[in-house]
């Protein structure tokens, strides 16, 4: 077993060939987007989501790109799911290279009216649910000894304040922390562990946050002027994948339009 992240000379190439890459959240947004610019570099793809559509997007990958794509529902809130995608992964690809956790949750209330099952949720899927899949992926890394690579996607909201965001923000703060601890602890075994911290994303979940007046407001706010596009958050979360980020690791990248330069 080799000590630290080990050096690998690169190209600028990001090239994924032959790596195994599982994406939760992959059935659709952020996550489905990353997965298809992953195929597009040669990795080998699990869509893993809460949706029941894991193998319908995972045909639709491999029909577009010619990748080796499977689907496999997954609940990150249950360790016996998460537990059967690293199992079901490794039975049909023989190794996990690349971990990109995106599963989410969010619903908005002002801080004095929220309730605390709803705060729970938040942190259960955001926080803990990530965690669990962190681990299990981790502990197969290390088992194969070729070290690899950790991505979750974090928020802006993760070290702002947002109205409304309260438990978004408890959860991915959290996630943030976790984060830094496990690429202290997995450094050694050649995982690096990593965040990427969108603005609001044009996304079914950016749509439901944002609407109307406060739309317009937040978009104001942001030097580029708009929200961010799903492919945007792709690219960030594939050069975190690469042997270009080798020597990056708990870090939280923020793709934000400027909005947080203030």
């Amino acid at each position: 077993m080799f000590r630290g992240i080990p050096y690998t000379k690169v190209s600028g190439a990001f090239d994924l060939t032959g790596k195994v890459a599982i994406v939760i959240g992959g059935a659709g947004g952020i996550g489905e987007a990353t997965a298809r610019m992953y195929a597009a570099k040669g990795a080998k793809i699990v869509i893993a989501d809460c949706k029941d559509t894991c193998q319908e997007v995972a045909e639709a990958i491999t029909k577009d790109t010619g990748a080796e794509a499977i689907g496999i529902q997954t609940d990150v809130t249950s360790q016996e799911s998460v537990d059967a995608l690293v199992a079901g992964t490794v039975e049909k690809f023989g190794e996990i290279n690349i971990l990109a956790a995106m599963p989410g949750f969010v619903d908005l209330y002002r801080a004095e009216d929220i309730d605390i099952a709803c705060i729970e949720k938040h942190i259960n899927i955001n926080a803990i649910g990530v965690f669990r899949a962190c681990q299990a992926v981790a502990n197969q890394m290390i088992k194969q000894e070729k070290g690899g690579k950790i991505v979750c996607v974090t928020s802006q909201a993760d070290f702002i304040a947002i109205n409304k965001h309260v438990g978004y923000t408890m959860s991915k703060a959290a996630l943030v922390g976790m984060i830094k601890v496990c690429a202290l602890e997995w450094a050694e075994y050649g995982i690096n562990v990593n965040g990427v911290a969108p603005t609001v994303v044009n996304t079914y979940m950016g749509e439901k946050a944002w609407q109307g007046k406060v739309k317009t407001d937040m978009i104001e706010k942001i030097p580029a002027h708009r929200f961010a596009e799903t492919d945007e958050i792709a690219a960030a979360v594939l050069f975190l994948s690469c042997d270009e980020s080798n020597m990056i690791t708990g870090e939280d990248l923020v793709v934000d339009g400027g909005f947080t330069i203030y």
